[in-house]
């Protein structure tokens, strides 16, 4: 898993597991056309702005969905749309790698629930 925190056009920082989206070029090298964004979150930051007198950890940070209906765990996004891309801060990657577990284990509940209900009919 690539988690990154991407800047877009938009505005908006989203953090996701990112996978490049390439086709040929006419190098014979592959070329980057957009992105993949797995499980995309937007991130929106409540507090002061770090400082030297005010630290990354008094941030309150929280996570939005991205794209929230939309089916698709990995939404495409050209290449033009992104502005940046960089190595989240260690508080914010925790919180979306919490955030996914917590997401897996609700969809594998629903999942056993589901197949429960399935036998008892």
């Amino acid at each position: 898993m690539t988690i990154r925190l991407v800047m877009l056009k938009s505005g908006e920082d989203v953090i996701a597991d990112v996978k490049e989206m390439t086709v040929p070029g006419t190098d014979g090298e592959d070329k980057v056309v957009g992105y993949f964004f797995g499980f995309p979150c937007r991130v929106k930051l409540f507090g002061d702005i770090p400082s030297e007198s005010v630290s990354k950890n008094s941030l309150k940070m929280q996570l939005i969905p991205w794209a929230p209906l939309s089916q698709d765990q990995y939404i495409p996004v050209v290449s033009d749309w992104v502005i940046g891309m960089v190595e989240p801060i260690e508080k914010l990657k925790e919180t979306y790698v919490k955030g996914l577990e917590k997401y897996e284990k609700s969809k594998t509940s629903s999942v056993d629930e589901q197949s429960d209900s399935d036998n008892t009919d």
